[in-house]
Formats: C-alpha cells, structure tokens, sequence
C-alpha cells in the first residue's frame, strides 16, 4: 500500500538571505546571506555572512526638549560588524512534499570584522552672554554650529546639541577590530522543496574583539559580546 504522505526528496542546495534582530542591536540588528550544500544524509554546511550592528547595554536615547534634538546620551562610537562564518546543519524532522515543517539544529563559527566609526553630534558653539539684569542669556555674534565626535566630558552642556548627523558621517572615518564568533541555534523552516522556503532561525551568540571596543566612555569596557538573535529569512532550494 502507498504510503499516505511521501517524505520529499532532498535538495543538493539552497540560498537564503534574510533579516537579523538580536539583544544586542535594537529594534533591527542587520542583515544576512548563506549558502547552504548537502553532504550526506541529514546532514548539510554551509557559508554565511551576517552584518549587524552592535549596541552597548547602557545606551539609552534622549531627546533635548529645549530643540528637539534626538541622541544617544554618552555615546561617542558606533559599532558595526562582518561576520563570515561556516556552520553546519543537521535535519532533525523532514518535511512531507506538500505540507509541514522541518527542524534543523545549526551551529557555526568564523571571524569577526568590527568596524568603529565615530558618532558625531552637532554642537552649538555660538557666543552666548549672560544678562544680569535679566539672568538670560543672549547670542553675541553668529550662530556657530560644528560637528564633533560626541565626548561627554567635553559636551557637559546637552542645551546646545542641536542634532546628530547620523551614522554615515561615522562611516567616513571608521576603525577596525579583529575578533571571532560562535552561535548554535535551531531553525523552522517552510515552504516547498525545489522552490522557495521561508523560515525562522533562533539561537545564541558569543563574539570577542581585541583592542579598544569604547562604546560609552564611563560605562564598563566589554570586549566579549552575547546576545539571543532572531533571523528571518527566504530563498530558494534545488
């Protein structure tokens, strides 16, 4: 008697690119593409690169109510990261040809490309004079606005930032890090073999960095970095 669900075929290859969300980068952590190549039985490996980016616990951003200036209180370097990787996959559950779900247990490791760029803020530098009779201040001369890496010992003065420029003109003068990582995880997969899946990967992520990783001057120096991540990701198989 023919079997009432037939297990598929398995698949020789698949490539999935996808979104990253992490504990460690807000509300989305980055992006990813892989490469995945059977080997025998359940078993598969695969090339991946992953770019995110990393934030420290203590950041916390504020706005200035006097000009509606939105920042990152104490931050003075983003961080961004590169991270090539192998891994491998094992198929725990198959799914049938036209329905369900398979469950792959991964785990890989590869280095780490820290890039540091400069979070810059703009900061009023204008002549401001205080009056006695009134205890106000009023500006002397032109209005004065520069764009500096942001260091709160220097900046004490929140008032007078007037904005931030964002995260490109960090990239303009970026640093680098060298540093490893590992993460093991399980994924969910759906959709049809030879054409196109859909799936979520969850798991944990160690990573390390040498050299200087500051962050937020005055919070606690971390070189080591762990964080649960969530990726969703689509592609296709053959």
């Amino acid at each position: 008697m023919a079997q009432a669900v037939e297990e598929e075929e398995g698949y020789s290859r698949e490539f999935t690119y996808g979104l990253n969300f992490n504990s460690n980068g807000g509300l989305l952590g980055g992006a990813m593409i892989k490469q995945v190549y059977h080997l025998e039985g359940n078993w598969y490996h695969f090339w991946a690169l992953e770019g995110v980016e990393v934030k420290h616990p203590k950041e916390r951003p504020v706005q200035n109510l006097q000009n509606g200036a939105s920042f990152v209180r104490g931050k003075s370097n983003y961080l961004f990261v590169l991270r090539p990787q192998y891994g491998r996959e094992y198929t725990f559950f198959r799914k049938a040809a036209e329905s369900g779900v398979q469950v792959n247990g991964v785990v890989a490791a590869g280095p780490s490309i820290g890039i540091m760029a400069p979070y810059f803020i703009e900061y009023d530098r204008s002549n401001y004079v205080l009056d006695p009779r009134t205890q106000q201040y009023y500006l002397v001369g032109p209005v004065m606005i520069s764009t500096e890496q942001y260091d709160p010992n220097t900046h004490t003065n929140e008032g007078l930032i007037v904005g931030a420029p964002g995260v490109f003109k960090g990239l303009s003068e970026p640093s680098f890090r060298v540093g490893a990582h590992a993460k093991a995880g399980v994924s969910f997969e759906y959709g049809r073999y030879m054409e196109s899946v859909t799936g979520i990967e969850v798991g944990m992520l160690v990573e390390a960095f040498a050299g200087d990783m500051t962050m937020i001057p005055g919070a606690p120096k971390r070189n080591t970095f762990m964080s649960v991540y969530l990726t969703l990701y689509y592609g296709r198989r053959r």
